[in-house]
């Protein structure tokens, strides 16, 4: 992830568009006494079950989580920062070498042969307005890159939202290798603590240690992931607030809180995503290649911003998978180990029905000040993440 426009020599993001007013000035993003065009390294690589639960995982050196990247570079950025500060925002992702920022509004990002193979594919698809344009393989300093293009040009200040798609966010190969190795881990102990601190057993507060099959289940247990087909990653908003590990957001009502946070309420941002998405359904139910393939980590980029901009991305291909001779899927049918069903269309309905319920709720209320309906959505979905 890097910013796009620089002041020549210095590193330094240029001011742009301040002051603009939208049909969502209201929201929160309009009127910004500094708004700055950002740029998004639009995929990310290939990873283990969960980039956002296991980043250090030793069967998974390649693994980013995506969403820590955005969280920590993707901000809203005081002019006339010194390079160095940006830098160190960068560094704090700990990503470096992973994503380069060209001047063409495209972005290199380290090279994954699934990725490469998906978006390869997809280029002559019914799919391709809905994934970033793939433009092939580049070398630098001697390393491999995916050349993609950057989702994020052209908008200013935006707020943005990840949301992983599907009733599982592992492949059923993960399965069979955590139980072949079923080794105690601490780290993944440690972090179940930290979300719920009743949830490990006598035997694994003895051992200080869970195997990771066992959190594997644990972790698709606390989301919506198992229950809706679908799970909030992290939201951050144009003002810089971010909000991630939204681990208790489960319940369709807890969705929907957090859903009218990111968008404020906005109505037009709203039908925006709602068309978007019902078009994607299209799409995907006549596709070739979502046909042919069992889609298990991708996730959905929602991107919005004051003046009315708003659109949605599939992203993340690197446990995107053909499925096997013979095996055939709906991606709406409940998964059980062996069938390869990935749920990818069922928590697209209901993400569809979801969105749905709050264009209409809100269209009945009315447009409320932003103010107190910002205020009252930040206290809604307070015990929903954590920072």
């Amino acid at each position: 992830i890097w910013p796009q426009e620089t002041e020549p020599g210095t590193g330094l993001l240029q001011n742009s568009h301040t002051g603009d007013q939208s049909p969502c000035s209201d929201s929160g993003c309009g009127g910004s006494p500094v708004q700055t065009r950002t740029s998004l390294a639009s995929l990310s690589p290939l990873s283990s079950f969960d980039e956002s639960e296991d980043p250090s995982d030793p069967d998974s050196p390649t693994t980013v989580n995506h969403w820590c990247t955005l969280k920590n570079v993707v901000r809203v950025v005081p002019l006339k920062k010194p390079y160095k500060i940006w830098k160190h925002w960068v560094q704090l992702a700990g990503h470096e070498g992973i994503f380069h920022k060209k001047t063409d509004g495209n972005v290199l990002k380290l090279y994954s042969e699934s990725e490469h193979r998906c978006l390869q594919e997809l280029m002559g698809d019914v799919l391709q307005p809905f994934v970033p344009q793939y433009l092939g393989v580049e070398e630098l300093d001697g390393k491999k890159y995916n050349l993609i293009q950057d989702l994020l040009t052209g908008f200013d200040n935006p707020s943005i939202m990840d949301c992983k798609m599907g009733s599982r966010t592992y492949l059923e190969e993960e399965l069979t290798k955590a139980r072949s190795s079923p080794c105690l881990r601490k780290d993944m102990f440690e972090k179940m603590m930290s979300v719920d601190p009743e949830a490990p057993t006598l035997q694994e507060r003895a051992e200080q240690g869970v195997i990771k099959l066992r959190y594997m289940q644990w972790r698709e247990s606390l989301s919506s992931t198992k229950n809706l087909g679908f799970r909030i990653e992290g939201v951050m908003k144009c003002d810089g607030q971010r909000r991630k590990n939204f681990k208790k957001t489960k319940q369709k009502e807890d969705v929907m809180k957090v859903l009218k946070y990111f968008t404020g309420g906005c109505i037009p941002i709203l039908r925006i995503y709602l068309e978007r998405l019902e078009k994607l359904r299209s799409a995907l139910e006549q596709s070739p290649f979502f046909r042919r393939h069992e889609c298990v980590g991708t996730s959905l980029l929602f991107v919005h911003d004051a003046s009315g901009r708003a659109s949605v991305w599939m992203i993340d291909f690197g446990k995107t998978i053909p499925l096997p001779d013979l095996v055939t899927v709906d991606h709406r049918t409940p998964w059980a180990e062996g069938n390869k069903e990935d749920g990818y269309l069922w928590g697209l309905d209901n993400l569809v029905n979801i969105l749905g319920d709050i264009l209409s709720k809100t269209s009945l209320e009315g447009e409320k000040t932003q103010t107190n309906d910002e205020m009252a959505c930040q206290g809604e979905i307070a015990e929903l993440y954590t920072d």
